[in-house]
C-alpha cells in the first residue's frame, strides 16, 4: 500500500496559478499510476488528470484540458499538479490518488484504492 500528502493548495485570483504536490510512502511509487480528483462543496468527486506509472502518459479532464499539467517524479515518490489559468470553478478540494493496474484513460472511471487527506484550492473572482 502507499500513503499519500498533498501539499499547495491555497488561494489564488482567478488567472493566476498555483501547483500542487503529493508524496507517497510505503510501496514503490513507481507502481502506481497516479492522479488528481477534486470535489467542489455541493458537488460530486471529479476527475482531473492522470499519469501512466513511467510518466510517458497523461490523460485530463476536458475541463482543465491546455490549463492543467500532470507530471510526476519517481526518484523523488512525488507527483505534481500544475493548474494555470484558474478559474473561479476550479475552487475544491483537491486529492491525490493512486493506482495499480489501471492506465491513465481508465483512472477517471477506476475507484483508486488510495487517497490523500486533500489539499483546498480557492479561485476568486
Amino acid at each position: 500500500q502507499v500513503q499519500l500528502v498533498e501539499s499547495g493548495g491555497g488561494l489564488v485570483q482567478a488567472g493566476g496559478s498555483l501547483g500542487l504536490s503529493c508524496v507517497g510512502s510505503g510501496r514503490r511509487f513507481g507502481d502506481f499510476t497516479v492522479g488528481w480528483f477534486r470535489q467542489a462543496p455541493g458537488k460530486e468527486r471529479e476527475f482531473v488528470a492522470a499519469i501512466d506509472w513511467g510518466g510517458q502518459n497523461s490523460y485530463y479532464a476536458d475541463s482543465v484540458k491546455g490549463r492543467f499539467t500532470i507530471s510526476r517524479d519517481n526518484t523523488k515518490s512525488t507527483q505534481y499538479l500544475q493548474m494555470n489559468s484558474l478559474k473561479p470553478e476550479d475552487t475544491a478540494v483537491y486529492y491525490c490518488v493512486a493506482e495499480v493496474h489501471v492506465t491513465a484513460r481508465a483512472m477517471p472511471v477506476s475507484r483508486p484504492s488510495y487517497w490523500g487527506q486533500g489539499t483546498q484550492v480557492t479561485v476568486s473572482s
